[in-house]
């Protein structure tokens, strides 16, 4: 296959951010676009045309793209609803997937994925674009070689102040808005969580086993509309939404770790996923840019210098990243989100085209994606500890390590 032909099924603002990174990509055509509004369809397709030179099939119902001869993959990026349905159906066609992040409403959803995949072997890749990130893979990288120790424990957040996306929701078209009035629960996990389980080797020798979930109440949200009623949509004035503004989750592992996660994005705040790994040798924190190894205990908090010393020192260990982020171009950095999405997209499409195993599989997407459904009931049943399905079926234990660093 030396070029892939590639329908998109949703265009809203991250399928437009993917179309806008893959469409330089040298054996990529965009021949397909999909979006169930009118205007989008039109706007992206005059988009391919004039970077491309064809204007590509359009339309509002994805049932099409699938049936066209002239595409060989499908990247999905409709609202989070949909994303399971659709990936299923394009597999069940014979179209290579992609499928972008967000959180399951099932367990039942999770497991059809992985049974039409069993049952199909259509390619599957999951788009958590944070596995490729620069400082996820460094720490990676720093676990692989023994740097950090056995790994105790891993954090992370989805710590991002979206109260003017969520209730600017009916205006911008976005799904979020009715899942924070209907939903509560870890609604978006796949940014932390996806690092950490490559680093945990989850579905590859090791597996999370269960959770509990616990979410404050629903304040932010509200307080927001009350204090900005001139420009908020009158219909959400007095609204109840039932998304807490804060869901800790923790998570227990095969391997004896555990992995904590938090959902923080109604109250005010600056963007972090506050990435951790902390071993019997070390600790790696993201938030700080900071590695630190083993030492005098004494110094660690009596010192000050020694603080000064070693706090945001990561970059010194830049050395031990994967080619791919050796040789990083301004062009990569320039294409979406630092240059996570451009390695993404291209490790996706050399894999497609030379037959390879996805990085980030079908088991991965099920396993990550399951953490919003199964923190919904736990919340629900007041923290009560909940099972994580085994989506392998006992495979973890034999299934070898296929990490993204190791690929790049």
């Amino acid at each position: 296959m030396e070029k892939v032909n590639v329908g998109f099924i949703g265009l809203g603002c991250r399928g437009g951010g993917l179309m806008g990174t893959i469409i330089d990509f040298y054996d990529v055509n965009i021949t397909a676009v999909c979006d169930k509004y009118e205007d989008r369809v039109e706007e992206k397709s005059e988009f391919v045309k004039e970077k491309k030179g064809v204007l590509p099939f359009g339309t509002t119902d994805y049932r099409e793209v699938l049936a066209r001869e002239d595409v060989d993959a499908v990247i999905i990026a409709t609202d989070w609803e949909l994303h399971i349905p659709i990936a299923v159906d394009a597999m069940r066609a014979g179209k290579a997937v992609a499928l972008e992040v967000g959180g399951a409403y099932s367990t039942e959803d999770c497991f059809d994925l992985v049974k039409t995949w069993e049952d199909t072997k259509v390619p599957f890749m999951f788009l958590e674009n944070c596995c490729y990130n620069r400082e996820e893979l460094l720490a990676t990288a720093m676990v692989r070689r023994g740097m950090l120790g056995k790994i105790v424990h891993c954090h992370g957040a989805y710590a991002h102040d979206l109260r003017g996306e969520v209730t600017h929701g009916k205006e911008n078209r976005h799904y979020r808005l009715r899942n924070y009035l209907g939903r509560n629960c870890e609604n978006y996990p796949t940014h932390e969580l996806g690092p950490i389980a490559k680093v945990l080797d989850i579905n590859r020798g090791n597996r999370m086993v269960s959770l509990v979930s616990v979410a404050s109440g629903s304040f932010g949200l509200e307080r927001y509309v009350n204090d900005n009623k001139d420009t908020i949509n009158p219909e959400l004035i007095g609204a109840k939404f039932m998304q807490g503004d804060i869901v800790n989750t923790i998570i227990t592992c095969a391997g004896g770790e555990t992995i904590t996660l938090r959902l923080d994005t109604t109250l005010p705040r600056f963007y972090n996923r506050e990435f951790t790994v902390h071993g019997t040798k070390g600790l790696y924190e993201q938030s700080a840019n900071t590695v630190f190894f083993d030492g005098d205990p004494e110094k660690y908090w009596i010192s000050a210098d020694y603080i000064k010393e070693n706090i945001n020192n990561a970059d010194k260990y830049a050395y031990l990243l994967p080619p791919a982020w050796q040789n990083i171009t301004k062009e990569m950095l320039d294409s979406g989100h630092g240059g996570m999405d451009y390695l993404e997209l291209r490790d996706f499409i050399d894999r497609l085209k030379n037959g390879d195993d996805m990085p980030i599989d079908v088991y991965d997407a099920a396993s990550w994606m399951c953490i919003s459904c199964l923190s919904e009931q736990s919340i629900r049943e007041g923290g009560a500890p909940v099972g994580i399905p085994d989506f392998t079926n006992g495979e973890w234990k034999n299934r070898h390590s296929l990490d993204v660093y190791d690929l790049l």
